[in-house]
């Protein structure tokens, strides 16, 4: 009995160390697995980092500082506490820019001018370490104000509204020349409002209506003198028609007869269309004239000797 029961414990102490083999061997597995995830976890989120479309990443180092290679886009690798990336925005961006100036004739001028800037790519190393991450609202403001202040002040109120493309184009060209200062290149540059103080509108208003007026004026006037001259060309025709008249009638006396016959004729014609009853007499249809013309005619036969038939 004491040797079956020296070989029972034995069993079950061999039983016992494989099963405690068994369960370290799973722990063990079990660490690995979750130092594995904390291994790719770290990986992932602390030595890796991404650079999207449109943006660039410049590398700083607690050991040597900003580095001068930039990085594109993609995934890079980092060491972490060791290395921080600073990603910036390299797209075309729009801004607008409001500023109060005053012109060569002490008017003010609120313009509202829009910008459309990007970093230059290659500076970015330089740019942070000098203006940082929001470069724009550093240097934008203070410059388009410098330049716009500069080139207004050349121009007087009314230039500033007749040659508004000529203002524009010389503050695109002074705004982007003082932008590469500041490693900025501007894509585009164009004023967008242009507003003068009421009274000067005011002013501005009255005195388009004034030359509108006057305008006016001057047409009327030149209406006048044409229709002056159109009554006198009238009036000579007139009197040169009358003279032609006069003439006539002088050379031949039957002129009168002849256009009293016209006359009548163009009566009865009209009476006749008519739809209306009208009697009219011998004088008022001038067939007087004709009476007498036959008449004279009737004696100027009787004198020869014969009969008007």
């Amino acid at each position: 009995r004491r040797g079956g029961n020296w070989k029972g414990w034995e069993e079950l102490g061999r039983m016992n160390r494989i099963n405690l083999q068994v369960n370290r061997g799973a722990m063990n597995a079990m660490l690995g697995g979750f130092g594995l995830l904390t291994g790719g976890y770290v990986l992932v989120n602390h030595c890796m980092f991404n650079v999207e479309g449109g943006h660039r990443a410049i590398m700083y180092s607690r050991f040597g500082g900003i580095s001068p290679q930039v990085l594109g886009e993609g995934t890079h690798f980092r060491i972490p506490w060791v290395q921080r990336p600073y990603i910036y925005n390299v797209r075309s961006t729009p801004r607008n820019i409001k500023s109060l100036t005053g012109s060569r004739d002490l008017q003010m001028v609120d313009i509202n001018l829009r910008v459309i800037y990007r970093p230059q790519t290659e500076q970015l190393p330089q740019m942070y370490r000098t203006l940082g991450l929001d470069y724009d609202e550093r240097v934008l403001p203070s410059i388009v104000n410098e330049v716009l202040k500069s080139v207004v002040a050349q121009y007087n109120a009314i230039e500033l509204i007749v040659k508004r493309e000529q203002v524009s184009s010389e503050v695109r060209s002074r705004l982007q020349e003082r932008a590469k200062d500041f490693f900025i290149l501007l894509d585009d540059v164009s004023i967008t409002h242009l507003a003068f103080s009421p009274q000067f509108t005011t002013a501005v208003e009255s005195k388009q209506v004034a030359q509108q007026d006057a305008e006016r004026a001057k047409w009327i006037v030149e209406k006048a003198n044409e229709e002056k001259k159109s009554i006198i060309i009238a009036a000579q025709g007139e009197a040169e028609a009358a003279k032609m008249i006069a003439h006539a009638i002088n050379q031949n006396p039957g002129f009168i007869e002849l256009r009293e016959i016209q006359y009548a004729r163009d009566v009865a014609d009209t009476l006749a269309t008519s739809s209306n009853k009208v009697y009219l007499n011998s004088d008022a249809l001038l067939v007087s004239g004709i009476a007498r013309a036959l008449g004279r005619d009737e004696h100027q036969s009787k004198a020869k000797g014969g009969w008007l038939w």
